[in-house]
């Protein structure tokens, strides 16, 4: 599941608004709008922050390409 559709559902599942999650998390609307919309560029802390409302952080996932791991 891709970030901006992780956020956006766990944050529909608890009844907020963008605006509210904004809020609560401390972090501008702005950036809550681009996170939802799958920007390719965002602020790990600051995506932490959002994540921590919903007892999650970012981490490293490995990721393997074809049959070779890298």
């Amino acid at each position: 599941m891709k970030l901006s559709q992780f956020v956006k559902e766990k944050r529909k599942k608890l009844g907020l608004t963008q605006s509210l999650l904004a809020e609560r998390s401390g972090i501008g609307l702005r950036f809550i709008r681009e996170l939802e919309q799958g920007k390719k560029t965002l602020q790990m802390d600051k995506v932490n922050q959002v994540l921590h409302l919903f007892g999650y952080e970012l981490g490293p996932i490995k990721k393997t390409f074809g049959d070779v791991d890298k």
